[in-house]
């Protein structure tokens, strides 16, 4: 949450995820559980910049308790995967973005829980690809692929799944790949995607180029990586969730200061969303009813002419309407 002034707790000049530059903002880390049926906020940290917790007395002054040191992003994300663990909560895949895909701790307590994983990475994460070849440059970063993927115009269109303006298409390709230093875990294997715009952005001077991103996959050998694709775009659903969460729970409706009193608050909210999500899945929106065919109640003189025949119609379609039918990120609080 962008806020003013520095007694906020967690309050710093920091990378703001709502506006996407450098603003004084509270910053949480966020788990959401995504199912078929819906999604919500699992578990969430308030991220304390090292200017916060190597002050104790500005840390006692918002009731920080003295336990709580400086941890990463990454590592607040690990903090809330290993409660999902213990707490025996089903899922079969983490996505993330770049901030914590390129985190190597994160990656190695995924492989060692033998988590599949897809998660978003910069065009710089070190990684073997293919061997080069004299007229062919040696991959030693996930950027490298790309002319590899460009040379032999291998690309798949698929889907994400469902956005707001429809389905979110791509062009995809994808290489076996190994991580310097890190093994998969046994019996799976590494593979880096490449999402490539489906349509050139203007530049300027009149040139033209695609948008591209990469993935690091990390799933059993014998999973086929067109649902990794699927699974990347299930990182979406954080977003849905703060937007819905800010707009109908309060998420972001608070001035409190406090250490205590924010986790109530925030945590209050999540409840909120987690109920108005289960009650959605358990009561979802009825299948409007199709449209009655027009009766003819009485005497229809062909006199009368099409004039009451039209009106007819619009009766009929009136009374048959249905009633009433509704329709791991970091995040600025």
């Amino acid at each position: 949450m962008i806020k003013k002034g520095d007694k906020s707790v967690g309050v710093s000049h920091q990378h703001c995820g709502t506006t996407g530059d450098v603003r004084n903002c509270q910053v949480m880390v966020m788990l959401t559980y995504a199912a078929a049926s819906g999604h919500t906020f699992y578990d969430r940290r308030l991220y304390l910049p090292q200017s916060w917790t190597g002050d104790r007395e500005r840390c006692r002054a918002a009731g920080v308790p003295d336990e709580i040191a400086f941890a990463t992003k990454p590592q607040l994300g690990i903090a809330t995967l290993q409660g999902a663990v213990a707490g025996g909560l089903p899922f079969s895949w983490v996505a993330a973005d770049a901030d914590y895909g390129k985190d190597p701790a994160l990656r190695s307590w995924l492989h060692g829980q033998r988590i599949r994983y897809v998660l978003a990475v910069p065009l710089t994460l070190p990684v073997q690809g293919p061997p080069g070849k004299p007229y062919l440059p040696k991959v030693a970063a996930a950027g490298d692929l790309l002319h590899y993927a460009t040379v032999r115009e291998q690309w798949e269109s698929r889907s994400q799944g469902e956005g707001s303006k429809g389905q979110r298409a791509y062009d995809w390709t994808w290489f076996e790949v190994t991580l310097p230093g890190q093994i998969p875990a046994d019996g799976f294997a590494h593979q880096l995607l490449i999402r490539r715009s489906t349509e050139k952005k203007q530049l300027a001077g009149g040139r033209v180029h695609f948008e591209y991103a990469y993935f690091l996959v990390h799933a059993p050998a014998a999973d086929p990586v067109t649902e990794a694709i699927v699974r990347a775009g299930v990182r979406w659903k954080i977003e849905e969730n703060n937007e819905l969460a800010k707009q109908i729970t309060g998420l972001g409706q608070y001035q409190v200061r406090r250490w205590t009193s924010w986790h109530r608050h925030v945590t209050c909210a999540m409840l909120a969303l987690a109920f108005l999500t289960v009650q959605r899945a358990r009561h979802p929106d009825p299948e409007p009813e199709p449209d009655l065919p027009r009766q003819r109640v009485g005497p229809d003189p062909a006199d009368e002419g099409k004039a009451q025949e039209t009106a007819g119609r619009g009766r009929a379609r009136a009374s048959s309407s249905p009633p009433g039918t509704g329709p791991l990120s970091s995040r600025a609080t």
